[in-house]
């Protein structure tokens, strides 16, 4: 949770009055990811994250990917009563895509994917899906929080590597002479 926390501070533009960025209001939340996401692989000219997700969490990561339980439309059909097959249908175009994107080595792709995945875990975490010590889900939280906790260093990296970026301004700035 509290990579996800400082995730989203790094992502995160600042919102109207509704709470709505104006990027937010026209791509969405994961949207707002992607852009995100492709900025920061754009800056990344070591390419630390590439190098990191190829040669050492390809593992969890693939393992995230074929989760059903972080996959939105699995829980859409839980709630709905859709039939399995659709959901099962569009997961597996998913996690072909996912592949495809791997064996290419589409980083923003693969960066796509998971933290779509990982942002259905934040939702289950933040909005009581998950029980403590939970048997049913924990490789996911496992896995997940691994990810992030190499992952989200890596971004704020690159993020300070490169001060003249316009990363946007923070939602919640400090105030001066406020602790």
């Amino acid at each position: 949770i509290f990579y996800w926390i400082a995730f989203n501070a790094a992502y995160a533009r600042v919102q109207d009055a509704a709470g709505h960025s104006q990027t937010e209001r026209t791509i969405g939340e994961r949207g707002l990811f992607r852009d995100f996401l492709a900025l920061i692989l754009k800056h990344d000219e070591s390419s630390l994250i590439f190098n990191e997700i190829w040669n050492r969490f390809s593992g969890p990561i693939r393992m995230l990917l074929d989760n059903q339980y972080v996959f939105q439309p699995f829980w859409d059909s839980q709630r709905t009563g859709t039939e399995t097959s659709e959901w099962q249908s569009s997961f597996e175009r998913s996690k072909a895509a996912s592949l495809r994107a791997l064996a290419q080595q589409d980083t923003l792709s693969v960066l796509t994917i998971v933290f779509d995945r990982l942002y259905v875990l934040r939702n289950q975490l933040i909005h009581g899906g998950a029980t403590w010590n939970s048997s049913v889900n924990r490789s996911q939280v496992e896995d997940g929080a691994r990810i992030l906790s190499f992952l989200v260093p890596l971004l704020v990296k690159v993020m300070m590597d490169n001060p003249n970026e316009e990363w946007g301004e923070p939602a919640y700035p400090p105030v001066d002479g406020h602790d």
